[in-house]
């Protein structure tokens, strides 16, 4: 969807060549200032970000030293 807006002159004193350089300047300037798109991150799973964060493991990896 394209939001954004059309943009013509309307000048009865200015040639078809000026109006379209002025609305290419416009143009030119919107796009260069636009905000960047940001794609939406992808969901996480909550529990596993927590796990993560905390550093905690399922089952030790290594055997135990009293076991």
């Amino acid at each position: 969807m394209n939001r954004r807006p059309r943009l013509t002159i309307v000048a009865p004193s200015a040639s078809p060549e000026e109006a379209a350089a002025v609305v290419a300047a416009v143009e030119q300037f919107m796009r260069e200032t636009a905000p960047l798109r940001v794609s939406p991150q992808p969901d996480e799973n909550r529990w596993l970000r927590s796990g993560l964060l905390e550093g905690v493991g399922r089952e030790p990896t290594d055997p135990l030293p009293w076991g």
